[in-house]
């Protein structure tokens, strides 16, 4: 394949992601009544509307009681995962506010400071489209949209302190 005919596939490749920038639906299983968050030891099931899960390739998963949580987990996996690594993570799934379904995390947009609180208190709401985001903060409240890079240890800090600048 010559320069230009790569080229032409990176800005493709490219462009279909700009294209596909709502977050599809992602198949998890449900946690079970037993299943614990690994970062605030609460029982997941209880709270069905605000489940996020870590699947790993070898089948592994990790349960949590929200988006907040589930970043914490990510932002210091040895502490809240030791033994297991960022490379191995298959699907990072988030329960969609609104179709209470599982979407891609990588690819919602959340919401900070919004009159929704979820069961850890403010907490980062999962959305599948901007538009949807965009309604939501209308609706709620909200502060500020973010996409999951934006999601930091110092962001999570502020929202367990009321803080969503």
């Amino acid at each position: 394949m010559n320069l230009i005919s790569k080229y032409s596939m990176v800005l493709l490749l490219m462009f279909g992601l700009v294209l596909d920038a709502a977050a599809g639906p992602v198949d998890t299983p449900a946690p079970n009544v037993d299943d614990t968050c690994p970062v605030c030891g609460m029982f997941v099931a209880k709270y069905p509307a605000w489940v996020a899960t870590v699947r790993y390739q070898d089948g592994h998963l990790h349960h949590f009681d929200g988006a907040k949580d589930l970043y914490k987990y990510l932002r210091d996996l040895p502490r809240w995962a030791p033994g297991h690594r960022h490379e191995d993570i298959q699907t990072i799934a988030v329960t969609e506010y609104y179709t209470l379904t599982r979407i891609d995390a990588r690819e919602a947009w959340f919401v900070i400071g919004s009159d929704v609180l979820g069961p850890m208190g403010h907490e980062l709401i999962p959305l599948e489209t901007l538009e949807d985001a965009e309604e939501f903060m209308r609706d709620h409240q909200g502060v500020r949209i973010l996409r999951q890079d934006e999601v930091t240890a110092e962001l999570l800090e502020k929202l367990d302190q009321g803080v969503f600048e």
